[in-house]
């Protein structure tokens, strides 16, 4: 089965096919990076009005790098939530126009869920074993999700204030690095040291994250003038901020005994959080491609294929949900 998958959920326009869940054949991704950097972050309307501009040609270049036709597709699988409301309806509406005109099955896609089958398409591995932990890190979200099958999904734990991409574009404003801010930290903190020490929100007895109180830290000191090192502010952060992650994510995975745990969203491509993931573990760790980790349409045409091979299917009447929870 051949499914074009496509994602507009935030600033990427992206359009993708992929074949029985896990073989790429096309991804093309339209970023808006450089439009949104001049305003320090992500502006909706800017956003939804470059997808409609962009939306027609990431479709017509994805289908010619796969080289198929529409007469080749077996259907269409679309990001529905959550995001941006205007980011999302040019996706969907588009892709309900393509699948009425083509007479193709639609199936809606949680960009969360999207985010974690990007782990199917990893090349020269072995696709996931359920039961498995799998942590959802990005600007929006730190999500801890048990997985027992295809679509079973029991959220363990999630961010209580800031996700972790949050943080990470909060503590780069705070100390000038720019924007994105995930990126900023860690080319920073490579030629620094975790030297500050920095609050961690452990939030005993839970598999919740919390932090907020991180990035408080972080501009009490300064605002104080004890910041002499950008470098080093940024590892220390970095350091913090990971820590939490991994110890949590382990934990979780011993107490559910699961058979391994994967890592998904825009910040698994932070270079410290793969590193210490992979290096603390006890259990395998499956992680994407750093090109799968931020927004792409490939991940969402890989859920969409297991979600109609389950006979999930969606009427024209599919709509938005910017706040659509995974569990």
């Amino acid at each position: 089965m051949k499914i074009l998958g496509i994602e507009s959920s935030c600033d990427e326009t992206a359009a993708a096919v992929v074949e029985n869940g896990i073989t790429i054949l096309s991804n093309q991704v339209a970023s808006q990076l450089e439009i949104h950097a001049r305003y320090g972050g992500i502006v909706p309307e800017v956003a939804s009005r470059q997808h409609i501009l962009s939306i027609v040609s990431v479709i017509k270049q994805a289908l010619a790098e796969a080289k198929v036709t529409w007469g080749n597709l077996d259907g269409i699988a679309v990001t529905n939530g959550p995001g941006l409301a205007g980011s999302l309806l040019v996706g969907v509406n588009t892709a309900k126009a393509i699948a009425l005109a083509h007479n193709l099955p639609l199936t809606g896609v949680n960009h969360l869920e999207g985010h974690i089958y990007a782990n199917w398409l990893v090349e020269s591995a072995p696709k996931p074993a359920f039961p498995l932990v799998c942590l959802i890190v990005s600007g929006g979200h730190s999500d801890l999700v048990l997985m027992k099958g295809h679509g079973d999904y029991t959220l363990l734990g999630q961010t209580r204030d800031d996700a972790a991409g949050e943080a990470f574009d909060k503590a780069a404003r705070i100390l000038g690095l720019g924007y994105p801010g995930g990126p900023a930290i860690q080319r920073a903190s490579e030629s620094g040291a975790a030297t500050l020490e920095l609050p961690h929100a452990w939030l005993k007895g839970t598999n919740d994250f919390s932090f907020s109180g991180i990035k408080t830290a972080l501009l009490r000191l300064e605002e104080g003038g004890k910041i002499t090192s950008k470098p080093n502010a940024a590892a220390s952060f970095q350091e913090a901020v990971v820590e939490v992650l991994v110890t949590k994510t382990i934990a979780a995975a011993k107490e559910h005994k699961v058979k391994q745990i994967l890592l998904a969203g825009g910040v698994a491509a932070n270079g410290r959080l793969r590193q210490r993931l992979v290096a603390d573990s006890p259990l395998p760790v499956l992680i994407p491609p750093l090109k799968l980790c931020t927004d792409n349409a490939a991940m969402i045409a890989s859920c969409g294929y297991f979600r109609l091979l389950a006979g999930k299917t969606d009427g024209l009447d599919l709509d938005v949900l910017p706040g659509l929870r995974l569990a």
